[in-house]
């Protein structure tokens, strides 16, 4: 079936695959050799990053076969956690070193789209100047945990002020193996409200292998869905939404409340047209799954692929 244009703009370059990742864990070359298949499927438009440790740059290196300069590998950079603010400013160093070398050769084969790392509790303004004379031009996602958010955005924001560009963003987990791992919904509301007050970019990663939020037997909770994080990014973004309203989209479990047209994206009685969407997802960007097939299948069982 033809893809709707808003359902193109809505899930355009939002999966990072993060096949080395749990619960799939998976070695490296297969990990590769899974991008390599899925860069030319024809759902490849809903592709971003291959989430790739900055430790394993070396050993990717080795495995480019695969890909070719009209699809290359696209590189999502995790660098290291760190503990202190001397040690993150330490450790983002060797990160750009590596992404630098990385990107000098055989620069028709791979590029690096952004680079994710962990934010420690330390980090102030000061800090953060100096990550942006280390990294330069490269767009950031920073994490920190749920609890972190709202003072986390707003530190991030702060530094973003002024710039032309947001080269700075902010990285939400939203899951993971244990049910524990899972952030409550009015947490996500939060920092999806916070980041759009700030018009700051924000990315997801764990927990979102399915479109429709539900309980699910492997991780004893209910897994948030990437359909409900994702829209309620959006419309919260272009209807000013307060952290409640954005909570009830999250815990919507019925995917009939989920419209996709050429002319438009609807929630319920909430929409957004695709000119606007396409705006929107700038700030909202991506998710990282270990699974591309989960996401695919799942739409497709919705009659959305």
């Amino acid at each position: 079936m033809a893809v709707s244009a808003s359902l193109r703009a809505f899930l355009d370059q939002a999966i990072d695959y993060a096949g080395m990742f749990p619960p799939c864990a998976l070695a490296l070359e297969p990990a590769l050799r899974n991008q390599a298949s899925y860069v030319r499927s024809p759902e490849a438009w809903m592709l971003n990053g291959f989430v790739l440790r900055l430790e394993q740059f070396d050993a990717a290196r080795q495995l480019l076969s695969e890909f070719d300069p009209h699809r290359p590998l696209r590189v999502a950079a995790l660098g290291p956690k760190t503990t202190n603010a001397d040690a993150f400013l330490d450790g983002l160093g060797k990160a750009e070193t590596a992404i630098r070398s990385f990107s000098r050769s055989d620069v028709d084969l791979f590029s690096v789209s952004h680079l994710e790392i962990f934010l420690s509790d330390d980090v102030d303004p000061a800090s953060l100047k100096g990550a942006r004379a280390i990294v330069g031009e490269l767009p950031v996602f920073w994490e920190a945990p749920p609890e972190r958010a709202e003072q986390t955005i707003a530190l991030i924001a702060g530094h973003n002020s002024g710039a032309e560009v947001a080269k700075f963003g902010y990285k939400l987990r939203t899951g993971g193996v244990t049910a524990d791992a899972f952030p409550t919904s009015a947490q996500i509301a939060c920092a999806l409200v916070t980041a759009a007050t700030h018009q700051l970019p924000i990315k997801f990663t764990a927990g979102l292998h399915h479109p429709i939020r539900q309980f699910r037997d492997e991780v004893k909770t209910k897994m948030h869905g990437f359909l409900n994080v994702l829209g309620a990014g959006v419309l919260a973004a272009e209807h000013q939404w307060d952290a409640d309203q954005a909570v009830t989209m999250l815990e919507d479990e019925d995917p009939r409340s989920f419209s996709f047209t050429d002319d438009s994206f609807a929630w319920r009685d909430w929409r957004i047209d695709t000119e606007r969407l396409q705006y929107r997802r700038k700030f909202v960007k991506s998710f990282g799954s270990c699974s591309f097939d989960e996401p695919r299948d799942d739409l497709r069982a919705l009659n959305l692929l």
